[in-house]
């Protein structure tokens, strides 16, 4: 692949993700801020312009600066993960029939998505006044 066809390809990432993303604003069980960081990724690759536009952009830019200087994931966003991974498990488990191995890997991935999103704080931490 050239170096001209992979930025093409990650601009279309990038802007295919913020799409997605947007659509999030307006769908509650559809996340934004991990598409948009996908986005973020694509057009650090790929645009400066794009990348600098949605970083600082009035909207989607500040779950993202969160997300880059304090490693937050906020309330809801941890609400709507942690539901729909409870809810895709006990879909799984109740009408499929997969074998126990699958069921006990697919738990133990999820297991570890949880932890991870329950171990990021929820809000930036306040400033400590001396």
């Amino acid at each position: 692949m050239t170096a001209h066809t992979k930025k093409i390809v990650l601009l279309l990432i990038g802007w295919l993700f913020v799409i997605v993303g947007a659509i999030g604003i307006f769908l509650p069980v559809l996340p934004t801020t991990p598409f948009l960081l996908i986005s973020l990724w694509a057009f650090s690759q790929s645009s400066e312009r794009f990348h600098d536009w949605l970083y600082h952009h009035r909207i989607f830019g500040p779950p993202l600066q969160d997300w880059s200087k304090y490693g937050v994931i906020p309330l809801r966003a941890k609400i709507i993960a942690l539901s729909t991974m409870a809810i895709s498990a006990a879909l799984v488990i109740l009408f499929s029939s997969t074998p126990w191995y699958g069921l006990t890997a697919m738990l133990i991935l999820m297991g570890i998505g949880a932890g991870f999103i329950l171990s990021r704080p929820s809000r930036p931490k306040e400033k400590e006044t001396p």
